[in-house]
């Protein structure tokens, strides 16, 4: 040993007196679920044996974490992130982090290197119930087998977790909170995920896909003029979730699809009609590029197979045809023939322009009831808006209160109160237009009733698009061809244009109905029954 102190002042390395720890700590507290806040290790325990220890040693206490229930997987907890950037940043050098065990630490494999980190900025975390002498290497060897444990026993978990979420998928009940639109129930201690309010909404924009033709966006501005509001991502992501449809993709079902227990939104053809995917899966053809001369492609079925018929050009012929593609049906006909025998089949449902105006007016009344009918539904949307709005008052009053009593600030009570007052006449602004109704209904129905008039001529002239709205307009389900009796059929008409056709037999004393669709004059007494209207007795 050196005697002379001068040459101390070269020595390396810190002194005793420099190396002796501290008594400032802190304390972290967790539970990782709700649940176990009220169990034997609730958090009032931890923190009773924490304090307990930290008097005991004559610890000076800074600061308390915790106090609520976080997992430990991962180390982006609030609490936790909190208490790691107290200890590395304050101004009083922490010494201890106090916690109850080592698993309520951390229990992930980050937790050796973040032990180790806080061992180099003089921190020791130190366990109440299992005291370790971390100075030594073997001690810190055992509060690393500790940290292992726990991960251990968290993945043992995890694996059981996993097994008992795929159980539950394959039996088709989801095991997390359901999509936007679906509320979980009990149904006689059961559970059930059945479409809410929103969900009733989120169908109508399925429709709307499909009936209309709307790209996302204009989808987007129509909901929220009905009060639900997304961003244009999650409308594609919910157009994509085959959830809606009844089906079930996860993670942990490993690249398949299963049937589901919850209520369905959509059907299975609609929701492949939305994502482009029904003609590609149920005709397994490439569709041709829209020709007028094949307006009917897409529209006509094969009644033999039930498949959609598509259009092609026989280029040796240079002649249009419809044809099915399944292999052996040789179901196929003329395209300019059958496209005849549709203009015709336009004429029965036609209006003619001199026709009595007691017609006219019967129709016109027919319209209206039909009108009134399809927006029945109508009162769910007021209703949910209705919600709305006064969950929004609500706010209203609340934040007025908490600035009337100085809780918040006057920049805070400006803020939050223009946005709801612009939300609140949006709502308002929506529901006086569906209360006022369409006040140009007599309108509408007589520019109709001229369409009606000049259905079949527009058609004939019309491109493949306007040729394709009619279409879909008078048979929603389109109709189905059979070479065998070269006759069509169809399952739906559009009831409006169903009425007129009727009246055109009624007047004509005609009992020969629509040929061309076997549709004959008692079938159609049957299907106008339910409307409720006298007919008069013109040419009878």
């Amino acid at each position: 040993m050196v005697e002379n102190p001068i040459f101390h002042t070269f020595a390396k390395g810190a002194t005793l007196a420099q190396t002796k720890r501290g008594t400032n700590c802190v304390i972290y507290t967790r539970v990782s679920t709700k649940e176990q806040a009220d169990k034997n290790l609730s958090l009032d325990t931890q923190r009773k044996a924490c304090n307990i220890y930290t008097e005991r040693h004559g610890y000076t206490v800074l600061a308390d974490f915790g106090g609520t229930y976080e997992s430990a997987q991962t180390d982006e907890r609030r609490e936790f992130a909190a208490m790691l950037a107290f200890v590395k940043k304050s101004k009083q050098r922490v010494s201890y982090i106090i916690v109850y065990s080592l698993e309520r630490f951390s229990r992930n494999d980050n937790s050796i290197w973040l032990s180790g980190q806080l061992r180099k900025l003089g921190i020791e975390i130190v366990s109440v119930t299992q005291p370790i002498d971390t100075s030594s290497s073997s001690g810190q060897m055992q509060q690393k087998m500790l940290f292992l444990f726990g991960e251990f026993d968290n993945q043992l978990r995890k694996e059981k977790c996993a097994a008992g979420i795929k159980e539950m998928l394959l039996r088709g009940d989801w095991p997390t909170a359901p999509p936007l639109g679906y509320d979980n129930i009990r149904v006689e201690g059961k559970r059930k995920i059945v479409v809410n309010q929103k969900g009733k909404l989120l169908r109508q924009a399925f429709t709307w896909k499909v009936d209309e033709e709307l790209n996302n966006e204009a989808i987007r501005q129509r909901l929220a003029q009905k009060g639900l509001k997304l961003n244009h991502q999650r409308i594609s992501e919910i157009f994509r979730n085959p959830f809606y449809c009844g089906l079930m993709a996860h993670n942990m079902l490993e690249g398949r699809v299963v049937e589901g227990n919850q209520e369905k939104l959509v059907s299975k053809d609609l929701f492949l009609q939305v994502n482009g995917l029904l003609d590609k899966n149920a005709h397994g053809y490439k569709l041709v590029e829209e020709n007028p001369a094949i307006p009917l492609k897409r529209f006509i079925y094969c009644e033999d197979c039930g498949r959609l018929m598509r259009g092609y050009l026989a280029k040796k012929k240079g002649i249009h045809y419809y044809k099915c593609n399944t292999v052996g049906c040789c179901n196929n006909k003329n395209a300019s023939k059958l496209n005849e025998t549709f203009f015709n089949i336009l004429n029965y449902f036609g209006l003619q322009e001199d026709a009595p105006v007691e017609v006219r007016d019967l129709i016109k009344a027919q319209m209206t009831t039909t009108f009134n009918e399809m927006n029945d539904g109508q009162q769910d949307d007021l209703g949910l808006l209705e919600s709305q709005l006064f969950d929004l008052n609500k706010k209203i009053e609340r934040l007025e209160e908490r600035y009337i009593e100085e809780e918040i600030s006057a920049e805070l009570y400006n803020k939050y109160g223009s946005k709801y007052q612009e939300e609140k006449k949006e709502i308002e602004v929506v529901l006086w237009k569906s209360s006022k109704g369409v006040s140009n209904l007599t309108q509408s129905i007589n520019l109709a009733l001229g369409f009606v008039s000049k259905m079949a001529f527009k058609w004939r002239r019309g491109d493949y698009f306007t040729k394709q709205k009619i279409q879909f307009l008078l048979f929603p389900s389109g109709i189905s061809y059979s070479k065998k009796t070269n006759g069509c059929r169809t399952s739906r008409i559009n009831f409006v244009f169903l009425y007129v056709a009727y009246l055109q037999q009624v007047i004509s004393n005609k009992k020969s109905g629509i040929p061309e669709l076997n549709l004959d004059f008692a079938a159609f007494a049957c299907l106008v029954a339910g409307s409720r209207i006298e007919l008069p007795t013109l040419g009878l």
